[in-house]
């Protein structure tokens, strides 16, 4: 069996970086991004810092599985802005980034190596100077409960060092729970065995447990 993937690098926040050749000037900006919205509004925003340039080419990486993604040269030859961009954020191992570069034109003609080393260049500049954080996927489970199993449910949350992610005591008590998604499985299993005072080779054999409910949320 495959271990499920639960985890990625990113950006912990905006960066920027720079690169000059022959008077032509290359200011990239790096971004976290989780949709293809969040990239077209960071896109934006940068077209009106830099309304005067010439060239706002782009290049992003999005998802886990790391399938969603888009090189766009933005009037340059085809294949050296986008590109170099978007293989700067696969060289350094990040997904859920966006980048663009925004090119001031000099008065002289780089070429196309001289335009994929620019933007190559620039790209690297922006993601050497960003802070690159491993983010864990977890998935959210609402735990229901009568009161009379309030220390079982507590004490299982706290012997897996599970986040309480919110909490509401009122006529039932409910608690969101965060798992790593990859551990979901043992992870309940465990926390069954313990609420319901079972071994745990006997949860399997459980079909519920009378005044508990676990439902899966969401996942972040």
């Amino acid at each position: 069996m495959s271990e499920i993937k639960d985890s990625y690098q990113t950006l912990e926040g905006p960066a920027i970086g720079e690169f000059r050749d022959r008077g032509s000037r290359f200011h990239a900006y790096a971004f976290p991004a989780y949709t293809e919205e969040e990239c077209m509004q960071h896109l934006d925003f940068v077209k009106r810092e830099h309304s005067k340039a010439r060239h706002h080419c782009y290049a992003y990486r999005l998802g886990l599985d790391q399938n969603s993604f888009r090189a766009n040269d933005d009037g340059e030859p085809s294949g050296t802005a986008g590109r170099p961009i978007l293989g700067q954020i696969d060289s350094f191992g990040l997904t859920n980034t966006f980048v663009v570069v925004v090119r001031y034109f000099g008065g002289t003609l780089l070429g196309t190596s001289g335009l994929i080393n620019a933007y190559k260049l620039s790209t690297a500049d922006a993601l050497n100077q960003a802070v690159i954080i491993e983010r864990i996927v977890e998935d959210l489970y609402e735990l229901t409960f009568e009161y009379r199993l309030m220390s079982n449910v507590m004490n299982a949350i706290k012997s897996h060092q599970l986040e309480m992610v919110e909490q509401n005591f009122e006529e039932i008590a409910k608690v969101t729970i965060a798992i790593r998604k990859g551990e979901v499985d043992n992870t309940l299993k465990r926390m069954k065995a313990s609420i319901a005072e079972v071994y745990l080779e006997e949860v399997d054999e459980l079909e519920k447990i009378d005044g508990f409910e676990i439902k899966y949320l969401s996942t972040r």
